[in-house]
């Protein structure tokens, strides 16, 4: 074969080569890729984080029936019942401050309020032939309660309390010998109901119903040397809230 012929043949070759090649297309490798994974970051709800807030508030419902017994000497006399009701009932205003987590839609966490306000009771009658007032008056109300809620939906709180309370009460006698007073502090337990919704990123408004048991007390007035009259005092009572708190 001739060297015309031999460059030919390989002219030829390369041609047909580069006609199949580009026929078919080329085909790249496949290589399988390892999925990569995220990690999901948990992000808070809306209702998780401190808070603090004011409230307005009245107080009623209270069963704190009169019933007095003269002690002279340590011996006590007849008690007089039926004298009437010192049910106290009146506004408060209160301020709190609490903490929230958030799990999905549940939400919870404590809440710790104050709240005073022009809350008393006074009667008027006879006792033993001898008129009588008598005034009971709320001093303060200290709450701590664990607050357990489910959102409704994200701008929607529905949520139950569950605590104690501590109150301050002063109870005052007053005959024509003069005006007694005695004074005492009683914790108990303190149960409600509320509904809470958001306005703002930082800013909900609410509305609440809260029962508190205070147990009974004895209230003592000494009247006179070796002399005292003392009178049962229930301070149980129902309490109904609006007011707002600022989430921070």
């Amino acid at each position: 074969m001739s060297v015309k012929s031999f460059l030919s043949a390989c002219t030829a070759a390369v041609a047909l080569t580069s006609g199949t090649a580009m026929a078919g297309g080329v085909i790249a490798p496949v290589i399988d890729v390892a999925p990569i994974e995220v990690t999901q970051v948990p992000v808070a709800g809306a209702w998780q984080g401190a808070y603090a807030g004011g409230s307005l508030g009245y107080i009623f419902g209270a069963e704190d029936q009169v019933g007095l017994a003269p002690f002279i000497g340590g011996v006590a006399g007849p008690r007089g019942t039926g004298l009437g009701d010192l049910d106290i009932s009146g506004a408060t205003a209160g301020v709190h401050v609490g903490y929230r987590w958030q799990r999905d839609r549940w939400v919870f966490g404590p809440e710790l309020g104050v709240e005073v306000g022009s809350v008393d009771a006074n009667i008027s009658n006879t006792f033993a032939g001898v008129p009588f007032d008598m005034e009971a008056d709320m001093q303060n109300i200290v709450t701590l309660v664990m607050k357990t809620g489910y959102a409704v939906d994200p701008q929607t709180l529905v949520y139950g309390t569950f605590g104690i309370a501590r109150g301050d009460f002063d109870y005052e006698l007053s005959t024509p010998a003069g005006s007694f007073k005695d004074s005492f502090t009683t914790t108990g337990v303190a149960a409600g109901l509320g509904v809470e919704r958001m306005v703002r990123d930082n800013l909900s408004v609410f509305a609440e119903y809260q029962y508190r048991d205070l147990g009974n007390e004895t209230v003592t007035f000494d009247v006179a040397p070796g002399t005292t009259i003392d009178s049962g005092a229930s301070t149980a009572h129902s309490t109904i809230k609006v007011g707002a708190n600022f989430q921070f």
